[in-house]
């Protein structure tokens, strides 16, 4: 099932090194808008309730939804927004919601009171680009309740070991990209590598989704257009399960 990409409010403001090239304020540039006001979307706030013409829900069950990627779920502009969110999160049970978050130490104040061991649609991911992020965010991440607990390597700056966390089985999956646009960072594929077999050593999923735009194989630098970034990651992929 193809899916979709649901910003309820945009806008953000960087908050770490992976922050510096953020791909919000890069398009957001191009288009003189202002990255660091955070502003409830007016069309799509309602994406995944709206309906076509005979009465059923455009966004059809089962479809992924990216949920909040030009801003942060977690955001502090956004508290009096999320309710809203949560509740449109809660009818469309039939949806998987995907949260990625920096900002993962406001996340147990921001849980809906129902929430318990946490909503059966909902994955929590936490966005770390480096070691000091990893050590930073991920103790949050294993001490919050979710049925669904993801790692975001992306965009990864240097190899990020996660041994402590995956031994634990706290961590369902590890998705790993680099960083897109101008002035890239590297991102070397010794690294995925290494990644990889941490997640393989803990029977931990794995996905390479994006080579970002200055990648690094056999110590070599390749400049990647952005369109050709995650199927050039896929074939990366398909090497590294032939390995």
């Amino acid at each position: 099932m193809k899916g979709i990409i649901w910003n309820p409010w945009h806008g953000c403001h960087r908050c770490s090194e992976g922050c510096a090239h953020c791909f919000v304020f890069y398009l957001d540039g191009k288009r003189g808008v202002d990255s660091d006001t955070v502003r409830r979307s007016k069309t799509n706030f309602q994406l995944p309730l709206k309906k076509d013409r005979v009465g059923n829900y455009k966004v059809v069950s089962g479809t992924e939804v990216a949920t909040c990627f030009t801003s942060d779920f977690f955001i502090e502009e956004a508290d009096e927004w999320r309710r809203e969110a949560w509740d449109i999160i809660k009818r469309r049970k039939d949806l998987n919601f995907l949260i990625c978050t920096k900002r993962i130490k406001r996340a147990q104040a921001c849980l809906p009171d129902d929430w318990n061991g946490g909503y059966e649609n909902v994955a929590i991911a936490v966005s770390c680009e480096n070691r000091r992020a990893a050590e930073t965010r991920l103790p949050y991440l294993i001490e919050l309740p979710a049925k669904k607990r993801y790692a975001f390597l992306s965009p990864i700056l240097e190899y990020v070991p996660l041994e402590n966390y995956l031994s634990g089985g706290f961590i369902d999956m590890v998705s790993v990209g680099g960083e897109s646009y101008d002035n890239a960072r590297p991102c070397d594929f010794e690294w995925i590598k290494k990644v990889r077999a941490d997640c393989d050593k803990y029977g931990v999923k794995f996905d390479f989704h994006q080579t970002g735009s200055n990648f690094v194989y056999n110590g070599r630098q390749y400049s990647i257009k952005h369109r050709d970034e995650y199927s050039q990651a896929k074939k990366a992929m398909e090497f590294l399960r032939k390995q």
